[in-house]
């Protein structure tokens, strides 16, 4: 950011008098609440930071780190004494206190505006690290950010900067946020549906290459029969034998059939075709099966894309792109796609197998999602809350309508605990006691 931009941000906020909650929307991106309505985020990406508004940023889930712990201790509902930029830098350092039942205690937030070296501190009245977003040692620079030093202020810059005069404040932070977002959505949603598209080629080609049944038979007759002429011909194979000349009783003539893996009896032999054949019928019993599957999976892809390239900001790219983050490995179900809203799990069924699985797996408190009165994927939301946020419930209930219908219009979407819920036969269901939201796409 500009350090005249910074200065002007900082008289505008110097108008604000309390700092009524603060908290980490995503990995580098801090929201603060000044005088209860009036929300700035504080984005602290490393060589690209910035300060913006909008209308709601959705947090990716819920921070409990040491830094969180403390910036929610120290400064939710804290009075703001002083704002203002640390000697004269791209450093915006808030002063403020909070009385408890025994004292006051003052503290700092340090909003580093520095490059690679972006940071939010979190310091003592003795200038002392409480706590930070990234700590730094000394090898990585001259001034160590660490829990219980002091911390150096850092060189004042050796140059004057040039004056960029903002007419509105807020107008300019209500920019930001959407020429930011722009930029960002459009090389995302670029970069997403690519590897969308990859996958739905994949599966396509899968889809093609698939045998028709009527092969599968016919593959399997063809099989058997050779099984049956070799028992029939046994006395005259030897063994390891790669060409076999056969007399076929049925067409009154003699074959000549090739065996890919030699075997040492004619009974062994006859073994592998019958097992041949067995295979084939078994795929053409199940292949309508592996073709619904496949037309499913691809069917859901599709719907991803068009959710992707319909996205409006950047947080709804990462919702339906949740960082994965696993300590050992842990078996994917194919049926079922898994989000993450503010911290609470979000299942949504790719099919109907996938639906059948949410229903069966659900607990009693957990909530149900469906669209009203029409075929849908079934959501649901794991928790045991009687009240969920509402913007949480919005957002899930907009996912299924994402994930069902490519359509733009106004949705009534219902929802109840799972155990409101009554399976019929597979995945169509009965429930009576419920709500309703609208959802509109347009």
């Amino acid at each position: 950011m500009k350090l005249s931009h910074l200065k002007q941000i900082v008289n505008y906020l110097q108008d604000f008098k309390k700092i009524s909650a603060v908290h980490r929307v995503s990995d580098t991106i801090i929201k603060i609440v000044f005088d209860k309505i009036d929300a700035i985020y504080f984005n602290m990406t490393r060589s690209n930071s910035s300060m913006f508004k909008c209308e709601e940023y959705p947090r990716s889930k819920l921070y409990n780190a040491p830094f969180d712990v403390i910036m929610a201790k120290r400064f939710n509902r804290a009075n703001i004494l002083n704002i203002e930029l640390l000697n004269g830098d791209k450093i915006i350092r808030l002063k403020t206190s909070m009385t408890s039942v025994y004292k006051e205690e003052t503290t700092y937030l340090q909003i580093e505006f520095t490059g690679k070296y972006t940071n939010i501190i979190i310091l003592d009245e003795e200038n002392v690290v409480l706590e930070a977003l990234r700590h730094v040692d000394l090898f990585s620079s001259f001034r160590e950010v660490r829990v219980g030093q002091a911390l150096l202020d850092v060189p004042q810059a050796p140059f004057v900067a040039k004056e960029y005069p903002l007419d509105n404040v807020e107008v300019f932070l209500y920019e930001a946020y959407s020429r930011e977002q722009d930029a960002k959505l459009s090389n995302l949603k670029t970069q997403k549906t690519v590897l969308l598209n990859k996958k739905l080629k994949k599966l396509k080609k899968l889809y093609e290459q698939l045998d028709s049944q009527a092969d599968l038979e016919k593959m399997a007759k063809e099989q058997e029969h050779y099984g049956n002429l070799v028992l029939s011909n046994a006395n005259t194979i030897k063994p390891y034998a790669k060409i076999l000349k056969l007399y076929d009783y049925v067409e009154e003539k003699e074959i000549e059939l090739t065996i890919e893996k030699p075997c040492p009896t004619a009974f062994m032999i006859s073994n592998m075709l019958f097992s041949k054949s067995k295979k084939a019928k078994q795929r053409a019993k199940h292949l309508h099966i592996e073709e619904e599957s496949l037309l499913s999976k691809i069917e859901h892809l599709k719907l991803f894309i068009s959710t992707v390239e319909m996205a409006q900001d950047v947080a709804k790219i990462e919702l339906l792109f949740p960082k994965k983050v696993q300590a050992k490995k842990i078996k994917v179900n194919d049926s079922v796609e898994v989000f993450w809203i503010e911290g609470y799990k979000v299942q949504l069924g790719k099919n109907e197998k996938g639906n059948i699985e949410l229903l069966q797996n659900a607990r009693a408190k957990d909530i149900w999602i469906h669209l009203k009165d029409r075929p849908s994927a079934h959501v649901i939301i794991t928790t045991d809350k009687q009240n969920l946020p509402m913007n949480v419930m919005q957002s899930a209930a907009r996912l299924c309508v994402d994930f069902t219908t490519t359509t733009k219009d106004r949705y009534l979407v219902d929802y109840t605990p799972r155990r409101e819920v009554t399976i019929q036969n597979g995945a169509n269901v009965l429930y009576n006691k419920y709500k309703t939201i609208e959802i509109d796409t347009r």
